[in-house]
């Protein structure tokens, strides 16, 4: 796969490390790094970027649909298993492996949100980085936030950022441990 490509249209992404948005204009040229998580993480001459899955067809690839099939509960709350779904599409830039299988993801919880009519559910997620030194967090936090924003019955959703406890190579899953060849 040719990964060398020029945008054929102005693209929204998101800059890594700092999660900020940027524009990037059509006729940029870029090399595409990673594609993980119906997300592209490329490189122009001002540095690494991630671009949506929906904006694919700007790097000449097949768009991304990105949407979440799953049903509320009951009481129109998400559904659990798909925050950990869109949670496990979420990658480091620099890792092949999402982040719950890295052990990065400490807890998940759904709240309602007082008084709101109907009822809206926030998303809780406390995560952490394989280093404190990692400057991928914003940009790792922002992609997770995004993904658990698609959820139905999701209205917010705040992604933190802890460093305890610290993270360490026991809390990669089995799964995480094949594909990094550590068993």
């Amino acid at each position: 796969m040719n990964r060398d490509r020029v945008l054929s249209r102005e693209v929204v992404a998101t800059q890594i490390p700092s999660g900020d948005r940027a524009v990037l204009p059509a006729g940029a040229a870029i090399v595409i790094h990673q594609t993980l998580g119906g997300s592209y993480t490329v490189q122009t001459d001002s540095g690494l970027f991630r671009i949506d899955g929906k904006d694919g067809d700007a790097i000449g690839e097949k768009v991304v649909d990105n949407t979440v099939q799953a049903a509320t509960l009951a009481d129109g709350a998400p559904d659990p298993e798909a925050v950990w779904g869109q949670l496990r599409k979420v990658f480091d830039p620099e890792i092949p492996v999402n982040i719950v299988d890295l052990g990065l993801v400490y807890s998940m919880d759904v709240e309602q949100i007082p008084d709101m009519t109907p009822p809206g559910y926030k998303v809780n997620v406390a995560m952490t980085l394989t280093a404190p030194g990692c400057g991928m967090g914003p940009a790792i936090a922002e992609d997770a936030k995004g993904k658990i924003l698609l959820v139905p019955g999701v209205t917010d959703a705040d992604v933190r950022i802890t460093w305890e406890p610290a993270w360490n190579q026991q809390m990669i899953s089995e799964e995480g441990k094949m594909k990094l060849g550590l068993i």
